[in-house]
């Protein structure tokens, strides 16, 4: 019989290998944990619940936002704000940071895209959470202020996403791998089903819209190209997979192998994806996967950040694969 191990109980081994831990990160990703739930269950129910179609608003970025991003987004402040345990937050669809009720002795900051992809929801596509953890930088949680969001990606001390789709999983690491949990709605719980997940070295697969070629620049494109050339020895042509979901195609490629690609545009100079809700938290999920993660030029996690929403081009995936892209970018 294979051992069922929830996705508690997993934060408690991991725990456990750090004996300077004092706890305060399980009780953090468990907060994160409980709010997916709820956030699940009103996707897998968003037909019925008159939460599907626009708001009738747009958020800070100037897009239309859905019924149901603005649910998850006040659910995921609710659930987690509540207990106190992080002194300031961070959502793609707030202007400004975001203070908790319960500040006066969290020590760490939270940032997260409430529900990525989520102009795929009418149509039944997976969309997802991703998620960001740092610590303060100063000792006093009562003076937190922006500039404790505004950290570089490797200062993150956890990061992960949960997707929502034909089963819903959360993917989580602390800096000692990657691991993913499937949902079993029979018992309400996370079981760790992929241990220790490894990105392949070289995938087979891209993903990127391609339906923005005439703004593409001629070195993306020339890589492109490279990649439907045909070549049995390096593995070409790759085949495309796009699915317009950040997280479903990162997912993908994470399991499989491949390289994800928004990159700048001549429309989108410094790219369309947001650093520090997006590009951080899956490049930390990446390379403790063994992958790599870029901007086309510098590493995605050493890029320091001057904005809470700012924009940057991104490749991410298999490390040869990104590698290749670079050469092309230089």
């Amino acid at each position: 019989m294979n051992k069922l191990i929830t996705i508690e109980r997993h934060f408690l081994e991991q725990q456990k290998s750090h004996p300077e831990a004092t706890g305060e990160l399980t009780d953090l990703l468990n907060d994160v944990a409980f709010a997916a739930k709820l956030v699940r269950r009103e996707v897998v129910r968003a037909g019925l619940a008159d939460i599907l179609g626009m708001a009738g608003t747009t958020n800070v970025q100037g897009e239309e936002v859905k019924k149901l991003d603005l649910f998850a987004n006040e659910k995921i402040i609710n659930a987690i704000g509540q207990h106190g345990r992080f002194a300031l937050m961070g959502s793609e669809e707030n202007e400004g940071t975001i203070i908790p009720p319960k500040n006066q002795t969290g020590r760490y900051v939270l940032l997260f895209d409430p529900l990525d992809g989520s102009s795929n929801i009418d149509v039944n596509v997976s969309v997802g959470t991703i998620f960001s953890i740092y610590r303060l930088t100063g000792d006093d949680p009562s003076q937190a202020d922006v500039n404790d969001c505004l950290q570089k990606g490797s200062e993150q001390v956890a990061a992960g996403y949960v997707i929502y789709g034909s089963s819903v999983m959360m993917v989580y690491t602390t800096g000692n791998g990657v691991h993913g949990f499937t949902y079993d709605p029979t018992i309400g719980e996370f079981l760790l089903s992929h241990e220790n997940i490894t990105i392949p070295e070289q995938g087979k697969y891209y993903s990127i819209n391609e339906g923005s070629w005439q703004q593409l620049h001629s070195s993306t494109i020339d890589y492109i190209n490279y990649l439907k050339e045909e070549d049995k020895a390096t593995g070409r042509p790759y085949s495309t997979r796009y699915i317009g979901s950040l997280v479903a195609d990162f997912h993908r490629n994470l399991l499989t192998g491949g390289i994800f690609i928004y990159p700048a545009t001549r429309k989108h100079p410094d790219g369309k994806l947001r650093l520090m809700y997006e590009a951080n938290p899956l490049a930390f999920i990446c390379e403790q996967a063994g992958g790599r993660a870029t901007n086309g030029k510098t590493r995605i996690m050493d890029i320091d950040p001057t904005e809470l929403h700012q924009r940057t081009p991104l490749y991410i995936g298999s490390t040869q694969d990104v590698l290749k892209a670079e050469s092309f970018e230089h």
